[in-house]
C-alpha cells in the first residue's frame, strides 16, 4: 500500500509501553486482547475527599533503568516514562543511532501536562519564601516546560535531526505520530521516535471530578469504564508512556528490520465549537476521518476495524458513533470498533499512542480487542463494539481516532505491511 504517488512510504519497526496494563508488549497485549482492566483505587495522593478515588496506574516502574543520569529522581515521572518507553521501542526495533546519521532522526512527543509537578513546586516554593527566587531549586524550573520529555529522549539516544512536543490535548499522542509519519514520507528523516506520556497528577484528577467527566463507581472499578453503554457515567485516568519508531520503508529492508505495520495516512481537524463538548453532529470527527482516508487514498469500504476515542462520557460515544455512521455510510454495519480506555484508562496525551500502539498489535496478531463493560447499548450507539470478547480477524486497515479538549481531533490509517 502506499500513501500517494512519489511519496516515501512509512512503516513501524519498533514498539516500546509503559502502561497500567504492563510496561513490556506480551503483557500489555495480554491484558488488553483479553479485556483485563488495570483500573484501582487511587494510591498516589489523597483522594479521600474527591467523588473519583479510581484510576489505572502504572506499576513496577523504576525509572533509573532508562534515565542516565546521576540523579534520575530529578526528572518528571512522565519524563521518566518517556526515556524508557522510547528506549524500549530504540531497542525492540534494534536501531542503533551511532551507526547512522543521527541527523536524519527525530523525536516527536504529545503530551498535555508534562511538567506540572514542577510548576506547582515552583510556585509554592516561591510563595511559601515570600518570592525569594534564590529558594527556587534549578531542577524545577528545567522539569516545568512540557518539552523536557523530547529533549530529554534526544539526548539519552543521541538523536540529532530534531525534537519537538505537541499538546493539542487527548489528540497529541495522534499528533505526535503522524507528524513523524510526515517528517520520513517527505524526506525531512529517515527514522522518526514518536508516542505520548502522562502521568497521574492531583490537581488534574480534581479537575475532571470538578466537570464530571470521571466514573464514581469506586467500589468496581474494573467495571467502571462503560463506552457507549446506557449507563455511563466518565472514564477515570491513566498514564504512562507508548513511542514507536518509525522508518522510511527502504532504509528499513536493507538493515532487515522487523515491521509491525505501515502508516497509510493521517488527518487532523479542529472544530472552533466549544471548549470541552463536541459539536452534536460530529464535525471534527467527520473531517479527521475523511481527510485520514484520503491522505490514505483509501476508501471507507477498505477499513476493517477503527479504535474508537469511546471516553465513556454521555455526549461523547453517541456523537462519535454518529460520525462513523456518516463517513462509512452502509460500511459502517461491517466495521469492528472497539474502545480500549476501559482497560488501560484514559492516559490523556498518550492516549493516542498507546490506541495507536493497540492497533498496530491487532493487525500484527489478527485479533480486535474487545470493549469491556458493555451490556447495554445507549440510543445511537448501534455498531459492531466487539463487546463480547476479543475476535480473531486478519485486520488489514485500521484507524485509531481521537479527539481533545477544545474541538481538536487527529486520526490515523494503519495497515499490514504488504511488500
Amino acid at each position: 500500500m502506499k500513501t500517494g504517488p512519489g511519496s516515501r512510504r512509512v512503516v513501524i519497526t519498533g514498539l516500546g509501553v509503559i502502561s497500567p496494563s504492563g510496561n513490556d508488549l506480551a503483557t500489555f497485549w495480554g491484558n488488553v486482547s483479553r479485556g483485563m482492566s488495570a483500573a484501582g483505587p487511587v494510591t498516589r495522593f489523597d483522594v479521600s475527599k474527591l467523588p473519583t478515588r479510581i484510576a489505572a496506574e502504572v506499576k513496577n516502574f523504576d525509572g533509573a533503568q532508562s534515565i542516565k543520569a546521576k540523579k534520575p529522581g530529578r526528572f518528571e515521572l512522565s519524563v521518566q516514562y518517556s526515556v524508557a518507553a522510547a528506549t524500549l521501542a530504540v531497542n525492540d526495533a534494534r536501531v542503533d543511532f551511532s551507526l547512522m546519521d543521527s541527523e536524519r532522526a527525530c523525536v516527536i512527543e504529545g503530551t498535555t501536562l508534562s511538567g506540572a509537578h514542577s510548576v506547582v513546586e515552583v510556585s509554592n516554593t516561591y510563595a511559601s519564601t515570600e518570592h525569594n527566587y534564590r529558594a527556587l531549586h534549578p531542577y524545577n524550573v528545567i522539569g516545568g516546560y512540557c518539552g523536557e520529555g523530547s529533549s530529554t529522549i534526544s539526548l539519552m539516544l543521541g538523536i540529532r535531526g530534531y525534537a519537538m512536543t505537541y499538546c493539542s490535548g487527548c489528540a497529541s499522542g495522534n499528533d505526535a505520530i503522524g507528524h513523524a509519519f510526515r517528517s520520513v514520507q517527505t524526506d525531512e528523516a529517515d527514522v522518526a521516535v514518536a508516542g505520548g506520556t502522562e502521568e497521574l497528577h492531583e490537581l488534574l484528577h480534581a479537575g475532571f471530578c470538578r466537570v464530571r467527566s470521571m466514573s464514581v463507581r469506586n467500589d468496581s472499578p474494573a467495571t467502571a469504564v462503560r463506552p457507549f453503554d446506557r449507563k455511563r457515567d466518565g472514564f477515570i485516568l491513566g498514564e504512562g508512556a507508548v513511542f514507536l519508531v518509525l522508518e522510511e520503508l527502504g532504509h528499513a529492508l536493507r538493515r532487515g528490520a522487523r515491521i509491525y505495520a505501515e502508516v497509510l495516512g493521517y488527518g487532523k481537524s479542529a472544530e472552533a465549537y466549544h471548549a470541552t463538548d463536541p459539536h452534536p453532529q460530529g464535525w471534527g470527527y467527520i473531517r479527521a476521518l475523511r481527510k485520514a482516508l484520503g491522505d490514505a487514498r483509501l476508501a471507507p469500504s477498505d477499513v476493517h476495524y477503527i479504535n474508537a476515542h469511546g471516553s465513556a462520557t454521555p455526549l461523547n460515544d453517541p456523537i462519535e458513533s454518529r460520525a462513523i455512521k456518516e463517513v462509512f455510510q452502509e460500511h459502517a454495519k461491517r466495521l469492528a470498533v472497539s474502545a480500549t480506555k476501559p482497560i488501560h484508562g484514559h492516559m490523556m496525551g498518550a492516549s493516542g499512542a498507546v490506541e495507536t500502539l493497540v492497533t498496530v498489535l491487532s493487525i500484527h496478531h489478527g485479533l480486535i480487542p474487545p470493549t469491556i463493560n458493555l451490556t447495554d447499548p445507549d440510543d445511537g450507539c448501534d455498531l459492531d463494539y466487539v463487546a463480547q470478547g476479543g475476535r480473531p480477524y486478519p485486520v488489514r486497515v485500521a484507524m485509531n481516532l481521537n479527539a481533545g479538549f477544545g474541538g481538536r481531533y487527529a486520526c490515523l490509517v494503519l495497515g499490514k505491511f504488504e511488500g
